[in-house]
Parts: structure tokens; C-alpha cells; sequence
């Protein structure tokens, strides 16, 4: 009889164990020759060394295949043990599998290209309408990039600028007149990421969620940053972060021109940037438009209508130019 001591890495353990521990009791009935206890991230296993290894060989394809689909259940514990491992379904435009092994793909052709724009450059600009899915595309992509070990850490960054609102009239301390506008960020990881993974990654600051003043005076190197709703940031602020970058580190900057909520004198810090770095390499780009819109489809009808709208502005000042040129 020998012991062995197994420990599981990164997997999700509320996932792997199953509730009411469901997965580690069908284990148990599985292997009858061998005594297991778990606690935590360790197994401890006792049995005949032929029989102690096979277990060991299927946790480790079951911590891998877990720690890829964030999912386990009675019917793949058995393919496993029975040496047949299950059958992957292969997707076109695959990026990762969310919670319950639900499927994240790019799923139009600008989404497409900005995955592949986010793996030829450490910089790419995500420019589109609301719902057009460039912030849950770009998250998704840094979640990859950690799942993969590519980096160490996620950083997400909004700016805390309201649409409408002061954040002096919402009640708490900082974190929490802040907590609402980052609160699109933590849906998008919610659907990626098991909630006990999620919390246990944010503890650790493996995940950084935090508002765009936080940033200044760090450099973030093995990471994926992420800074959402850019249009709102100012020329200042917006130089800073993009100076953050460090060593073996991606950034993701996304925004919507036509949603800028700063005072109407203040320039908007990304459209000067995408100017000023319209010609450096190493830095893309991918415009996003209402066809990319996933999201109810009255989403897109109001984009269409509000560029009606404007276009029907533009076309109204130009001919009051005209007519005063005339006169």
C-alpha cells in the first residue's frame, strides 16, 4: 500500500468536487480499491500503486479538461475512467469556455477580427456602438490569455465619468460610488469565470478592477489591460495609461464616439490618440458598427435611428451654411 498526495492547481474546486461533493462520491465509487479524502486543493489517496496511479492519470485529465470547459459532470467522470475521453465539440471562432461550459466565440466578422488583431499586436483600439460585444470580446480574450498562462494578471479600467450623474450624491465610501460603473466589467467575468474562481482571482489581485486615476504612476507588465468607455477619457489621461504598458503585457482600449459624456469643451483623449498613433506599428485598430450589435435587436434600430438623426443634422447645418454664403 502506498499514499499519494495530489494537489489541483488551478481548477475551480466548487466545479471539480460537484455539489455536496457529488463528483469526489462517484470517484469514490469508481476506484473501490483504493481510500481517498479530500480537503481543499489536496487529495490524499492510499491504496495499491497500479491503482493509485490510474487515479492520479484520470484527475489529472479531469483538472485539465475542467480547468478548459468550467465544467464536470457524472456522464464525463465516467468517459474518463473508462479511459474514453469525451468527444470536444469544435466551434468555429472559439475563445474560451464560460461558466457551465458555455461557449464564448466571436460570433461576427469584426469580433473575428479583432481576436486576431488582439494576437498580432500588444495594442489594438476597439471602436464601436454600444452592444456591438468589444468589451465581453476583449475580456473574454484576457481571460484566455490568463487560463492559458500567457500572463499573471487581468487589470480592468474605466474611467469614472457619468453620464448624467455625480458621483458626490451616491451614498458609501470610494469603493462604492465606483463599484457602479465598473459593474459591466464583473457581469462580462461572471460569464467566464466560476464565482468561487472569480473571488478567489480578485483577493489575490490576479484580477484588478479599478478606476482609470488608479493607474498613474504603475507599469503593468504580464498582463492583459483592458480600458473600457475610453471616449470619456482626456487627452492627459489617456497618454498616461497607454504609458503603462510593460513587459510581456497586451492592452485592449475600447469606446463608442458617438456616447462621449464630458463637458462639451473637453476633447476627448481617444480620438486624439488614435490620431497622434494612426501610423504606429504595433498598434491596431477594428471598428465595430451596428451589425455587430448582439444585443436586442431594438439596440441596433436605435443606433440606425440616432445616425439617422445626426446625418439629418449635418445635412441641415451645411445647407444653413450655404444659404448664408449666398446671402
Amino acid at each position: 500500500m502506498i499514499e499519494k498526495v495530489i494537489i489541483l492547481d488551478s481548477v475551480d474546486l466548487v466545479v471539480f468536487y460537484g455539489v455536496n461533493n457529488s463528483n469526489l462520491q462517484l470517484l469514490k465509487s469508481l476506484f473501490p480499491k483504493i481510500r481517498l479524502a479530500a480537503r481543499g486543493s489536496v487529495i490524499r489517496v492510499i491504496g495499491d500503486e497500479e491503482d493509485t496511479n490510474a487515479f492520479e492519470q484520470t484527475i489529472r485529465k479531469l483538472e485539465a479538461y475542467c480547468l478548459e470547459f468550467n465544467v464536470l459532470d457524472e456522464n464525463i467522470i465516467i468517459s474518463f475512467v473508462k479511459g474514453a475521453e469525451p468527444s470536444e465539440v469544435k466551434l468555429d471562432n472559439l475563445i474560451i469556455h464560460g461558466v457551465s461550459g458555455k461557449s464564448i466565440t466571436a460570433r461576427t466578422p469584426n469580433q473575428k477580427k479583432l481576436v486576431d488583431a488582439f494576437d498580432k499586436n500588444d495594442m489594438v483600439f476597439a471602436l464601436g456602438p454600444a452592444g456591438s460585444g468589444k468589451t465581453y470580446v476583449a475580456i473574454a480574450l484576457a481571460v484566455r490569455a490568463l487560463k492559458n498562462k500567457q500572463v499573471k494578471k487581468i487589470i480592468l479600467s474605466r474611467p469614472a465619468v457619468e453620464a448624467g450623474e455625480k458621483l458626490g450624491f451616491l451614498p458609501g465610501d470610494m469603493k462604492e460610488k465606483i463599484d457602479p460603473y465598473l459593474q459591466p466589467l464583473y457581469d462580462a467575468l461572471q460569464d467566464m469565470l466560476p464565482g468561487a474562481k472569480l473571488k478567489e482571482y480578485m483577493e489575490n489581485n490576479i484580477i484588478q478592477i479599478a478606476p482609470l486615476a488608479f493607474m498613474r504612476g504603475r507599469t503593468l507588465s504580464d498582463a492583459v489591460i483592458i480600458l473600457d468607455e475610453a471616449q470619456n477619457t482626456s487627452t492627459h489621461q489617456i497618454k498616461m495609461f497607454l504609458t503603462r504598458l510593460g513587459l510581456n503585457a497586451k492592452m485592449i482600449i475600447t469606446g463608442d464616439i458617438t456616447q462621449i459624456d464630458l463637458p462639451p469643451m473637453q476633447k476627448s483623449g481617444m480620438i486624439q490618440a488614435l490620431q497622434i498613433l494612426k501610423n504606429v506599428k504595433g498598434i491596431g485598430k477594428v471598428e465595430f458598427d451596428k451589425n455587430d450589435i448582439v444585443r436586442h435587436v431594438l439596440v441596433q434600430r436605435i443606433v440606425e435611428a440616432y445616425e439617422k438623426h445626426d446625418e439629418r443634422k449635418i445635412v441641415a447645418q451645411i445647407m444653413k451654411e450655404e444659404n448664408k454664403d449666398e446671402e
